[in-house]
């Protein structure tokens, strides 16, 4: 057995097109890939939005809406579930951490708001950034008590002088 002799395995591989070598392998000269425009010249990248030259189809359809970016968002959270963790695990205290281990809100987004759906029978003291009034009401109205926690953006500003 001599080198020449080796051959791979049948059905192992596929013989690949030997592009760009010469004329004697018929896809010499432009390597299969035709005269001039951009895929024809190295460092062509593909962009898959290109539509060739058209106006693309983002720029096509029509833009509408707004978002705000200043929009403050809350998870919302309701005095039944305030008395079904009260029931469960026997706590007269729930803030956000709690909520947040027990899966009731996720860390998307930072602020709780207790919403008024249910009732609440347990004297509880729940901790929130915002409380709509009939859940505030309910709550106190139980004897518990409410505490609205301040985040960066509504606390107070502190007033500075400015030296002139």
């Amino acid at each position: 057995m001599q080198l020449h002799d080796l051959r791979p395995a049948e059905g192992s591989n596929k013989l690949k097109k030997r592009k760009g070598r010469g004329q004697g392998t018929g896809k010499g000269g432009t390597s299969t890939k035709g005269h001039k425009g951009d895929k024809a010249t190295s460092g062509y990248v593909y962009r898959p939005q290109f539509e060739g030259g058209q106006n693309p189809l983002v720029r096509r359809i029509p833009k509408f809406g707004f978002k705000n970016p200043f929009r403050v968002a809350y998870q919302a959270v309701n005095l039944d579930t305030l008395q079904e963790l009260h029931e469960d695990l026997q706590v007269n205290h729930i803030d956000a951490a709690l909520l947040r281990k027990k899966g009731y809100i996720t860390n998307t987004l930072p602020r709780v708001k207790v919403l008024a759906r249910g009732e609440v029978k347990a004297a509880l003291t729940v901790e929130a950034h915002k409380f709509s009034d009939a859940a505030k009401a309910a709550i106190e109205k139980a004897g518990g008590k409410v505490v609205v926690l301040q985040t960066q953006a509504n606390a107070p500003q502190a007033e500075t002088e400015t030296a002139q």
